[in-house]
């Protein structure tokens, strides 16, 4: 038996553990007890994350539909179908007529080089991926205010804050190691948490101040919070001075934001926004921490806008134990940013519009005339695909027909594409729409670096080789370049990607695979010899002086009217990941939980004289799905959640197909639904 160290598939904590093989197959996995992250612990998630690469289900050959069915074929007659059809598109519809969707599941390397050929071979920026459905309002509204829209501060540094403000993430089950080290840090080291969520989440139980608000009045509560810090000279009047601008118009901005009006518009108590506001402005080192509770709405952007004028309006960030710190979803949604796979910048967040970026690109790639007109987001790309604009698209990684808002107008998109590949490790429910499928390598079966929630770089190794025919994701990419002529995407191994991705990228500059052993390092890294950047903004921001920006709060996209008279909220649980590709096919994880189901406060249930586990009926305006009900009190009257894990019983099927207007994230947290008892 062999063990070898690698980096966790599952959340953005970025878990170091060793799995053990046999040499043809993965037989078990656990924890490093010397990774700063894992610290000799793991979820239940990683302890199995072996399993689900034995699965006999697994794609090993590539397939290409014929007369509606799938057929197995070469490596060389599905890549040539694959260059010959995206040739044809490009030449008669123009380069705009192709998409690309790169995946927060794979590697560094492999989302650059996905950018790269969609950039320097088919002259295209439509390209993004699913960090566009968790965390685009993250990266625009944190880089307005501080100019990066990253993590600030690293996971290590929650045990030893004061005050810890939890909004939007139900931590314990989405992020576990960070959630344990939140949960040490209150009771082993006496810190106070205020746990601001409209779900009664775990770490409730043990908040000093729990506040429960209606589901999309965030930027509401937020500018009551720092309308009492203001009122109360709480604020840090010489932060504000030295290192910020736009107070004033901030100040201005919540001065009608009194707790008596949080309190109609959010259901938050007015005593418990003056005492929060106290808690978190009076401590020496306070943390913000939030997630896709935050970032999902049509306000996302606000609502991150919000969290950086507090942290600045009480000088908590720059700070150790302090600062705004998104947690990411995937393993890699941080890294896959970072690498470009965005339809608005190149790697390290360097601007398609910029003329000299576009200049340096062009000259390091070989190439002539990088197109410099911001390509469509996912959402966009499915829709124009179902207009008939686009003609082509390639989807690595990703599964849209259940993780995109309203699957049914997903679905319905991507029957009318005229050729669709989809490359990935199973057959998934995107995939059946392909008229080719590309099968790649699992984690443990290549090299590369993934980029935690931290902003660490971490090493993936190969433990095994892919099962069949399955190529690594960055070898099927370089075969697709080449075979269009292209001599720019001729690799040996993912460092020398990863060598290439780091003279193009200021944040990368000094990162290598040497440099990234044992444990990986925390961007920025601009240097060979710089160790790494663990807290962000320390002595000026990423912009130069932080940058307030005042929001007014605005109502969801949908509201409950008399039929549609619940609020649904969606969002993922302990024992599941995404859409389940892989879980499902973990026997621990699927035993502990195998069926889609619905929360419901103990009110509502009986007021609709509905049982515990009883089947009931969900429907939006969009449609409806059938599914067994869980009821307590984690969700208040009027609200429902659903994990959207379940392709059974798919909650995308009842999201909306409304988006932020600036980050065109859409809004997974709120829409209007109807129950009806079976």
């Amino acid at each position: 038996m062999s063990r070898v160290l690698t980096t966790c598939i599952y959340c953005g904590c970025g878990c170091g553990l060793y799995l053990v093989s046999d040499g043809k197959k993965l037989t078990g996995a656990y924890p490093s007890r010397n990774h700063p992250v894992s610290r000799g612990a793991l979820c239940v998630k990683g302890w199995n994350s072996y399993e689900f690469s034995n699965d006999l289900n697994r794609l090993t050959s590539p397939l290409i539909k014929k007369d509606g069915k799938f057929i197995l074929a070469s490596w060389d007659e599905a890549l040539e179908l694959v260059v010959k059809k995206f040739k044809h598109y490009k030449d008669t519809f123009g380069s705009d007529s192709l998409a690309f969707l790169s995946s927060a599941k794979t590697t560094n390397e492999e989302n650059f080089l996905m950018m790269k050929l969609a950039r320097a071979v088919f002259k295209t920026n439509n390209i993004d991926h699913c960090a566009r459905l968790c965390h685009a309002s993250t990266i625009a509204g944190l880089s307005l205010a501080f100019g990066s829209g990253a993590m600030t501060n690293s996971i290590n540094e929650f045990e030893d804050a004061e005050v810890i403000l939890v909004t939007g993430s139900d931590t314990t089950a989405q992020h576990p190691l960070i959630g344990s080290r939140i949960i040490n840090a209150v009771k082993d080291k006496g810190a106070k948490l205020i746990v601001i969520d409209p779900r009664r989440i775990q770490l409730a139980d043990m908040a000093a101040i729990y506040a429960q608000p209606r589901c999309g009045t965030d930027v509401a509560w937020i500018n009551g919070l720092i309308y009492v810090i203001i009122e109360e000279n709480l604020y840090d009047r010489k932060f504000i001075e030295e290192r910020t601008e736009g107070f004033s118009e901030l100040k201005k901005v919540v001065e009608d934001y009194t707790p008596e009006f949080v309190e109609k518009i959010t259901a938050i108590p007015k005593e418990k926004i003056i005492e929060a506001a106290r808690l978190y402005a009076k401590a020496r080192k306070s943390m913000i921490v939030y997630s896709m509770g935050i970032t999902q709405h049509t306000t996302g952007v606000d609502n991150v806008a919000s969290l950086a004028n507090l942290a600045m309006v009480t000088g908590h960030i720059g700070f150790e134990s302090t600062g705004v710190n998104p947690l990411r979803g995937q393993n890699n949604v941080q890294g896959s940013c970072d690498a470009g796979a965005l339809p608005d910048v190149y790697s390290g967040y360097q601007k398609v519009t910029d003329e000299n970026v576009k200049m340096k690109f062009e000259q390091a790639w070989n190439v002539e005339d990088l197109p410099s007109k911001i390509g469509l987001t996912v959402t966009e790309i499915i829709s124009a695909a179902g207009d008939g604009k686009i003609k082509g698209l390639y989807i690595m990684g990703e599964n849209p027909v259940i993780s995109d808002p309203d699957s049914n107008h997903v679905r319905k998109c991507l029957s009318k594409v005229e050729f669709l590949v989809v490359q990935d490790i199973f057959l998934t429910d995107t995939a059946e729409y392909a008229d080719v499928i590309l099968p790649g390598a699992g984690f443990a079966e290549k090299d590369g670096t993934f980029t935690n929630t931290e902003r660490r770089v971490e090493r993936i190794r190969k433990v095994i080789s892919p099962p069949g025919q399955a190529k690594a994701d960055w070898e099927i990419l370089c075969e697709i370049a080449g075979r269009t002529g292209y001599k720019g995407m001729d690799y040996k191994h993912p460092s020398e990607i990863m060598d290439e991705m780091a003279s193009l990228t200021p944040v990368y500059g000094g990162i290598n695979y040497d440099k990234l052993e044992p444990y990986g390092i925390q961007w920025p890294c601009p240097t060979k010899d710089h160790p790494g950047t663990p807290i962000l903004h320390k002595e000026k921001f990423t912009k130069g002086k932080g940058t307030f920006t005042p929001r007014t709060y605005i109502q969801p996209a949908e509201s409950t009217d008399d039929e549609y008279n619940f609020v649904l909220t969606t969002g993922r649980i302990y024992w599941h990941w995404h859409t389940r590709t892989m879980t499902n096919r973990t026997s621990t994880l699927e035993r502990e939980s195998p069926e889609p189901y619905v929360e419901m406060n103990y009110e509502d249930a009986q007021n609709l004289q509905i049982r515990d586990d009883q089947l009931i009926k969900v429907s939006s305006r969009r449609g409806s799905i059938i599914l067994k009900v869980k009821a307590g009190n984690i969700v208040p009257k009027g609200t429902l959640f659903i994990p959207f894990h379940y392709r059974e019983a798919a909650a995308n099927i009842l999201t909306i197909l409304a988006v932020d207007p600036v980050a065109k994230i859409p809004e997974y947290k709120v829409c209007a639904v109807k129950v009806e008892r079976i």
